[in-house]
């Protein structure tokens, strides 16, 4: 995380939440990632965190497996998170950093869709059995949507890509 990310200025070294981040991220990503098709290689990943208001680990996991995507990664499927928390007793999406510190609950989930498979749960506060399940459900829900947000957003890219390089041989024919 940058020193100006957050509301404190903060040590530039990383911190003992900055490794758990990172632990986290590595995590959820495993599971997806082909790293058989690597033997012997590294495939490091950097998640800067400009401007912290709640959401980080959450954000570079769903930004992370975007990135290895691009990058031409070989994976099974992408990963998106999102958490959610509970904020005076009622279940909400997507807490900001003072929902997170003062509210009862939070709840982050990174999930994979195709694979219906969660790689990340993690749980700080207290939340009924019926709350868990009725969090754990949304989360998974809006998961689903970031996840189709992600796709789209590949496909938009390496459209734009195609049509550049058609538009770019069809010049060069005409010349």
């Amino acid at each position: 995380m940058a020193p100006f990310s957050v509301d404190e200025r903060k040590n530039p070294a990383p911190s003992r939440r900055e490794h758990e981040l990172s632990k986290v991220i590595r995590e959820s990503l495993e599971p997806v990632v082909l790293t058989d098709l690597y033997p012997r290689t590294v495939i490091d990943l950097f998640v800067e965190i400009l401007q912290s208001d709640g959401g980080s680990r959450c954000a570079g996991i769903t930004g992370a497996s975007l990135a290895l995507a691009d990058a031409g990664i070989p994976m099974r499927e992408l990963v998106a998170a999102c958490a959610i928390g509970k904020i005076e007793g009622k279940l909400a999406l997507d807490l900001s950093d003072s929902e997170d510190k003062y509210g009862e609950a939070d709840l982050p989930v990174a999930y994979v869709p195709n694979a219906n498979l969660v790689t990340l749960l993690q749980m700080d506060g207290e939340l009924t059995t019926e709350e868990f399940n009725k969090g754990l459900e949304m989360a998974v829900e809006a998961c689903k949507t970031i996840h189709t947000m992600q796709r789209e957003a590949l496909k938009k890219k390496f459209r734009e890509i195609k049509e550049s390089v058609i538009e770019k041989e069809e010049t060069e024919v005409v010349a």
